[in-house]
């Protein structure tokens, strides 16, 4: 299972020891990190397919104090694609108006006719990569039906129904930046945790140590803007357990056996 954290927050906040400690799992997630700081001037992607507690880069990143008010970050351990930097977290684009989006994925892909195409268009070969290229693609084809998606309104109801439209079958936790706002769905329990003060949401798959944490609502997409849920939609009836027989299925297929 790959672990997401998620900072969202009216005013920056020191964030080493958050990190520190999310990136300090990755003894059981050793397939890569990714770390994307979504305000800072360069608004770059960190990312490397190796263990992040054998990272120099990430060691140096983390020597740096890190203020910032909207960062996501992921540990890999891969079910679906090789480790190497193509498949590894977060994966970003740009609509046709110039909006990044930035996302994060925890779970797997089973059933999903919509990605299909997009296996010819990805980098890597991760089916989270193909969610990100499906919203894109889904949004710039609205824009071009005269939608307007610069109304956030508009915008959070399109990726409410791409995520009810793909999660049936499948573990979707996802963390989505689309450059002001923070897309958050779950739809496993125990799977991922808030703690909240005014102004100020962090989110992990895991508990961190610090602070009081809740677990996330499950199977509903919830927005966060500057640190507050500024939406919070009807709950779906999706809920993802997880049953071994079906992974080793899908590895037996992506391997082709």
């Amino acid at each position: 299972m790959c672990e997401l954290l998620g900072i969202t927050s009216r005013d920056k906040l020191y964030a080493n020891d958050l990190l520190t400690e999310f990136f300090g799992h990755s003894d059981q997630q050793p397939d890569g990190w990714g770390l994307a700081i979504l305000d800072s001037a360069e608004k770059e992607i960190h990312k490397e397919p190796i263990t992040a507690a054998r990272s120099r880069r990430l060691k140096e990143i983390l020597s740096n104090k890190i203020y910032t008010g909207r960062t996501i970050a992921h540990i890999r351990k891969a079910t679906i694609g090789s480790i190497d930097e193509y498949n590894t977290h977060p994966f970003r684009g740009q609509d046709i108006t110039g909006r990044t989006w930035t996302l994060v994925h925890n779970g797997t892909i089973f059933e999903a006719s919509q990605l299909h195409k997009y296996v010819y268009y990805q980098q890597g070969f991760t089916d989270s990569e193909r969610i990100l290229l499906y919203i894109i693609d889904k949004v710039n084809k609205y824009i071009n039906l005269d939608a307007d998606l610069t109304d956030v309104n508009i915008r959070i109801s399109l990726i409410e129904k791409l995520i009810l439209d793909i999660v049936p079958g499948n573990k979707l936790n996802l963390l989505i930046d689309d450059g002001e706002h923070l897309y958050v769905h779950k739809n496993e329990a125990g799977t991922l945790f808030t703690n909240e003060e005014d102004g100020r949401t962090i989110l992990s798959t895991k508990p961190l140590s610090k602070g009081s944490w809740n677990e996330l609502p499950e199977n509903r997409l919830i927005v966060y803007k500057d640190g507050d849920v500024i939406y919070e939609g009807k709950r779906h009836d999706h809920s993802y357990s997880h049953d071994e027989e079906r992974m080793k299925h899908l590895y037996m297929e992506y391997a082709g056996l």
